[in-house]
């Protein structure tokens, strides 16, 4: 039996206020195995901790329960305090009565009484804990970067400036992301280009960034330390080594039926292309849908007139594997599909646009070159009406929940920009609320309203209906004059939600990171971890995590890049000991563990058992510590009970049940 010492926490009020205290400090005294109980303020604090550290001396105690907030919280913090006393860190154990309790009854009676079962199962638990100690495991000082936008070049560029070796993957031909395809960015005004292009640059040329464009990650295996992945580098047909990037393929290819992604399919490219005029790498790729050549054999015009002789036909995909220490996940966003929004006309009307569309048309690299027209008939607008939070901020399943952070900021600017630079053009603005977070934000909108003249109307538009003249009807609503809006409008610009980037879920799956109902990636703390995930090693950066303007996104990326630094500057970790472990007397070697484990830590053997004293040869599980993150999965598959886990037991577990029920 162990000697335990119980410490309940007043955690200032947010448990006392809720739960009787003293009563369960008087109660868990009589639970079997507790030679010590008190209670006080704030243990996590110092005085706190000098508390539990006397009372270990003072009573000989070998094990401890805290009752206190979430382990997630300060069950580091506890484990310390008791190693430093001289107890195994891992004979601590946390009964939660905060948020598994005081925040969620009202009741002091209630509330209690749960807080008791609580601490007596942590003591259940304590009683046949032992003692764990952690293994070793060694860092591989290179970090992977998923995603070749500002937040992914910033984060790379922070950790190889910290002497680290950093490889960037990036599934379009170009790194850049979406903040390539902006004109202008708030709240300064300043060119988009002109502030990432030499970002782009200082990525590309330095010695310890190594870029892979038009690539993705294939497999993800490993922990925190050494991962091994694999990454797929697609096929360009296009020798990069040899391109100078002339331009003359792109030229002289008789196919331009493709529509270019980067101009948000506004206009055709041709089957060999390069993104945007600042591309890097600046070497084409080909289109193998619309090329000639691939498709009929035929053509092969681009190869003839490439002077350097880098077309390439042969090409095929390759894999690559790499070992890291760190993962960073940087894949940005995309706005929403609007298909179940057509009572706004985007699929009827090419003068219905998205705000992403109408940054292309603004961009003097555009497909309108910069000049404000219809799509439709290349007339000059002078009205246009912009429609905020479409598809944000939704009761209903069509769009998102959220407010996507940035909408109304550059609705904004594209109201300032437009007037600005074409002061007859009427706009009108139909928003919900108008949201202006950030430093100088507010001060950005006024300067639209009062300087530039915009007409904001706080009013939702109910249809977008287009005329036989090529005019677009607009029916809204003015909520502050309580009545009826009908206007005409050359052109309507939607400001659509945003969301991760389509391949997010796929890649979460890939690293276990976890993601939350809108994919965006989870956290591991909101607050104290808001750029880690709960995976060890596999940092979060830029929208990937939430939404985000630029500067916030810089700074997350700065903040992911510390703590990897923090990491890979480490020789070794230490190894979780809380792992599966098999039971070679009942395992049958069934595959089932295996099957569910999602680290790929469970190998299977032929060994020599003595089963009884009848010596056999039996196929039998073996779990690489190193491997294993301790999820328990493998011991809630395994049929014959072979498999169970350390410091959480099936005796333990049983043993909390039992306590709880009784």
């Amino acid at each position: 039996m162990q000697r335990i010492g119980v410490f309940v926490c007043h955690c200032g009020s947010n448990i006392a206020a809720t739960v009787d205290v003293n009563k369960v400090v008087e109660v868990i005294k009589a639970e079997p195995g507790v030679v010590h109980a008190e209670d006080y303020q704030y243990m996590c604090s110092e005085a706190g901790q000098e508390k539990i550290a006397g009372a270990i001396k003072e009573h000989g105690l070998t094990g401890i329960v805290v009752c206190s907030c979430s382990p997630r919280m300060h069950e580091g913090t506890f484990r310390k305090c008791a190693e430093k006393a001289g107890i195994n860190p891992y004979m601590v154990e946390i009964a939660n009565i905060r948020e598994q309790c005081s925040w969620i009854h009202k009741d002091i009676e209630e509330a209690t009484k749960k807080a008791v079962i609580l601490a007596r199962a942590a003591v259940a638990k304590v009683n046949l804990n032992t003692p764990l100690k952690p293994g070793e495991s060694r860092v591989t000082k290179r970090a992977l970067v998923i995603g070749g936008g500002i937040a992914g070049i910033q984060t790379a560029l922070d950790i190889a400036d910290a002497g680290y070796e950093v490889d960037i993957v990036e599934k379009t031909p170009s790194i850049g992301g979406r903040m390539s395809q902006l004109d202008k960015t708030f709240p300064t005004l300043d060119c988009s280009a002109c502030i990432l292009t030499p970002k782009m640059v200082d990525a590309s040329a330095h010695e310890k960034i190594n870029i892979y464009t038009y690539s993705e990650v294939e497999k993800v295996s490993g922990f925190v330390g050494d991962f091994t992945v694999d990454i797929r580098k697609k096929a360009r047909y296009v020798d990069m080594t040899k391109c100078t990037g002339c331009g003359v393929c792109q030229e002289k290819c008789p196919s331009k039926k493709g529509l270019s992604e980067f101009n948000r399919g506004l206009n055709k490219r041709s089957a060999i292309y390069t993104p945007f005029a600042q591309a890097i790498p600046n070497v084409p790729v080909i289109d193998t849908d619309q090329c000639i050549k691939m498709k009929t054999g035929k053509c092969g015009l681009c190869e003839k007139v490439c002077q350097a002789g880098a077309i390439d036909y042969t090409q095929k995909d390759e894999i690559i594997s790499e070992k890291y220490g760190a993962i960073v996940v940087a894949t940005g966003f995309d706005i929403i599909k609007l298909d179940q929004y057509d009572e706004y006309a985007y699929s009827q009307s090419k003068d219905v646009i998205t705000s992403l569309e109408l940054e292309r048309i603004m961009n003097a690299a555009g497909p309108t070159k910069g000049h404000l027209e219809r799509l439709s008939d290349g007339k000059s607008p002078k009205n246009i009406v912009f429609i905020q939070c479409v598809g944000s901020r939704c009761s209903d399943n069509r769009g998102k929940s959220y407010c996507s952070k940035i909408c109304c900021m550059y609705t904004a600017k594209h109201a300032m920009l437009i007037r600005d630079k074409y002061p007859d053009v009427n706009v009108t603005v139909f928003y919900i609320d108008v949201r202006t977070p950030g430093k100088n934000f507010d001060e950005f909108y006024r300067r639209a309203v009062e300087e530039y003249g915009v007409n904001y109307i706080k009013g939702q538009v109910g249809k977008v209906a287009p005329q036989p003249d090529g005019q677009l009807m607009v029916h809204g609503v003015d909520l502050i004059d309580n009545k009826q809006i009908k206007m005409e409008a050359d052109m309507v610009v939607l400001a659509a939600a945003i969301e991760p980037e389509s391949s997010v879920r796929k890649l979460a799956t890939m690293l276990t990171a976890s993601i939350d109902t809108n994919n965006f990636l989870t956290e591991a703390h909101p607050k104290l971890r808001p750029v880690e995930s709960p995976t060890a090693g596999v940092f979060l950066s830029g929208v990937s995590q939430g939404p985000k303007d630029i500067p916030e996104t810089v700074a997350q990326a700065g903040a992911a890049a510390i703590k990897v630094v923090g990491l890979l500057a480490k020789d070794k970790l230490l190894t979780n000991p809380c792992t599966a472990h098999s039971d070679e007397l009942l395992c049958n070697g069934c595959s089932t563990c295996a099957n569910v484990c999602p680290y790929g830590a469970i190998s299977y053997e032929d060994k020599q058992v003595n089963d009884h004293g009848i010596r056999e040869t039996r196929r039998v599980a073996v779990v690489n510590t190193a491997l294993c993150q301790g999820c328990g999965a493998c011991t809630v598959a395994c049929p014959s009970g072979a498999m169970d886990l350390q410091g959480f037991s099936n005796r333990q577990i049983i043993a909390e049940v039992d306590a709880i029920c009784r």
